[in-house]
């Protein structure tokens, strides 16, 4: 019965992904069939050819940005707004998250890529619920849970960072928000978990691990695994200011 379930269980998520995507397509073969092809249909093949291989590109990134309007669409509809959760990964409000979940990934491995960073990147995570302030750049797609993410004015997120609002703890899954001040880093590759929050300009240095429900104090700097203060003039790492799991 474990096997059938395992088999069955992520099949409503698929349909919901070939909704989002579908539903995006049809824009796409719109524009090819009814717009590009005709076009394409009066030239030489010396022309033709390259030609079509621009029309198909252009006819997926219509695709790619009817997609960053598709899915939060589908979100919203389906009551993917988050809100913090700690229990059991098979309940209604796990549902939620893995619609949130699904509609978040199927954007990020099919397009989010070619729009980050940029304003097409930030207007899709507005839409899913993320609040983000003034000259906010996210160098990176590996954002999760973003309607449980806030990001004041002036905060960086470096390349391939990973923010993400949920963690697995003790058998039971925990859906916590993250908050960044004002002109916080994070670093490449560095890795914030759910229940963080990061000071007003404070810095976490690139490649580091901030442990879940981690308090970063305004201005200071962290680095390691897992994360802790360090003093830039001395070189010294101190223990970190971490509260107990909700």
């Amino acid at each position: 019965m474990q096997r059938l379930l395992a088999l069955i269980g992520p099949l409503p998520f698929i349909a919901l992904a070939i909704a989002a995507a579908g539903l995006s397509l049809g824009t796409a073969v719109w524009l090819f069939d009814e717009i590009l092809a005709p076009m394409l249909a009066t030239l030489s093949s010396a022309w033709r050819y390259p030609l079509t291989g621009l029309a198909l590109a252009s006819s997926y990134f219509a695709y790619g940005l009817t997609l960053l309007l598709v899915a939060p669409l589908l979100n919203l509809l389906l009551g993917g707004r988050l809100q913090p959760y700690r229990g059991s990964a098979v309940s209604l409000m796990a549902l939620r998250w893995y619609v949130h979940c699904t509609l978040t990934l199927v954007v990020r491995y099919s397009f989010l890529e070619f729009v980050t960073p940029s304003p097409f990147a930030q207007l899709y995570y507005r839409l899913m619920g993320m609040k983000i302030g003034r000259n906010v750049t996210i160098n990176s797609t590996a954002i999760a849970d973003p309607s449980l993410i806030e990001m004041a004015d002036g905060v960086t997120i470096g390349g391939s960072a990973s923010v993400m609002a949920h963690y697995a703890q003790g058998g039971y899954l925990v859906i916590a928000p993250v908050r960044l001040g004002s002109g916080a880093t994070i670093g490449l590759r560095a890795i914030v978990m759910g229940g963080v929050e990061v000071g007003e300009k404070a810095r976490v240095l690139a490649g580091s691990f901030v442990l879940p429900n981690t308090r970063i104090p305004a201005g200071e700097t962290w680095a390691g695994i897992p994360a802790r203060r360090v003093d830039l003039e001395r070189g010294e790492a101190s223990p970190g200011n971490r509260v107990g799991a909700s």
